[in-house]
């Protein structure tokens, strides 16, 4: 959640910060208003206290009538101080359910508006030209069948709509994309990570999910636990109630997990091939850092992502989303997006998190700083990121961008020997 202290000495910032993501100006005000009613409230709670403590002792040394009357008046102040107790914890209740429900500030620059009004960073290579190339390409799916990759029919047979099967070539494509992106990931210091995907509800809502209102998420109620859509859940809940030691530096996770969304809100939207599934795998970067290096460590994020995309050979373009689409936990959010030549538009691979401290603050998450003289200094929250470094879409990138006029794909470089040394995969049928 955000520091209600900050929101209190910087209002206008939250409210600009509101106004760029399309949402209410007034929450900061009713912030404010909630945490003035909890300082009085807790005031009034120990004033109380205090002279109930003073009354005790007053009647201690007290005889006789007058006695009797501070009995009368200990009593009554026994039931106001329960009363400025429960007004008090009610008062503190309202003031942490509003500061759950508020966004994180966003970082300055990020643009304001909706899912359309993000702005094009860079782009990166060259999308190919299939007419000069003779052929009209054909999408993922009639590909992926045609290889013997994918099987959608009995994937809606066994589970329903939008499950499928990756068989052969297309489950050994998967396993060579994700495991080239955990070399890079060792590579670059992250400590691999197989994630529990079942969760309880309070690490699902500290992540900054809402468990009550978010139709994407699936839920046991039975078991009163929540599936992931993303690592990142169990990797933010790993270190809660803890105060870590980054004097060396961030801690950084590679998430490895199978990962599940409803996808709600959808109906008739990518519902051929694997674009926009119920169920996928992905790899996860996740880092703990200090909150002064949040900004840097997002810029490394992105770069070990684009470091991916160059090499399956993709094109790709990186934006910078926009406020209204960041989500309630993200200060900044950068995507990368492939090219894909049947849909003649770029499409969301990957994207990176900046959540500063937001969501450790939900967590209770800290660390220890050091003051000046190099002795030990107070708690601090972290900052927490995450970013996507390989998915199952990712191979519908790979298949559009890399085939041939004969249905076969060409296998980039950096996968084949992941591959067995496979550089082309033809169509089952030759």
């Amino acid at each position: 959640m955000i520091d209600i202290k900050d929101l209190i000495e910087n209002p206008e910032q939250y409210k600009a910060s509101q106004r760029a993501r399309g949402a209410s100006e007034s929450a900061v005000d009713e912030l404010m208003a909630a945490h003035e009613v909890r300082s009085a409230a807790i005031t009034r709670f120990e004033s109380l206290r205090a002279e109930q403590k003073v009354h005790g002792k007053k009647v201690a040394k007290a005889q006789g009538d007058e006695k009797q009357q501070l009995l009368e008046e200990v009593k009554q102040l026994s039931q106001d101080v329960k009363a400025a107790e429960v007004a008090s914890g009610e008062a503190q209740a309202e003031l942490r359910r509003l500061q759950a429900g508020f966004p994180n500030l966003i970082h300055d620059g990020v643009p304001a508006g909706g899912e359309d009004d993000f702005i094009t960073l860079r782009t990166e290579g060259v999308p190919r030209d299939f007419a000069a190339e003779g052929f009209e390409p054909k999408d993922h799916l009639e590909l992926a069948e045609a290889l013997g990759a994918v099987d959608m029919e009995r994937g809606a047979k066994v589970s329903g709509a939008r499950f499928y099967f990756l068989k052969g070539i297309g489950a050994r494509l998967e396993l060579a994309i994700m495991q080239l992106g955990l070399d890079q990931a060792l590579a670059a210091d992250f400590t691999p990570m197989m994630t529990p995907t079942l969760v309880r509800p309070d690490t699902m809502a500290g992540t900054g999910f809402d468990v009550e209102h978010d139709d994407e998420i699936y839920r046991l109620e039975r078991d009163e636990l929540y599936l992931v859509g993303t690592s990142e859940v169990a990797l933010a809940g790993y270190h809660a109630d803890e105060i870590l030691d980054l004097s060396a530096g961030p801690q950084r996770y590679a998430g490895w997990s199978t990962c599940y969304r409803r996808e709600a809100g959808s109906h008739g939207k990518d519902t051929r091939g694997i674009i926009r599934v119920h169920q996928f795998n992905k790899l996860e970067m996740f880092v703990y850092c200090s909150a002064e290096e949040s900004e840097a460590e997002h810029a490394r994020l992105l770069e070990w992502e684009e470091q991916m995309l160059s090499k399956l050979e993709l094109p790709y373009r990186v934006i910078d989303t926009a406020a209204g689409d960041l989500g309630l936990s993200a200060a900044r959010k950068f995507d990368c997006e492939a090219w894909v030549p049947t849909q003649g538009t770029y499409r969301e691979l990957t994207s990176t998190s900046d959540t500063t401290t937001f969501q450790a603050r939900r967590l209770n998450i800290r660390e220890r700083t050091v003051k000046e003289d190099g002795t030990k200094g107070p708690t601090a929250p972290v900052a927490t990121l995450n970013g996507t470094l390989a998915t199952t879409r990712w191979i519908v990138a790979i298949l559009e961008n890399h085939q041939q006029a004969d249905g076969s794909i060409r296998i980039p470089e950096a996968l084949r020997p992941y591959l067995g040394g496979i550089d082309v995969v033809e169509p089952s049928g030759k």
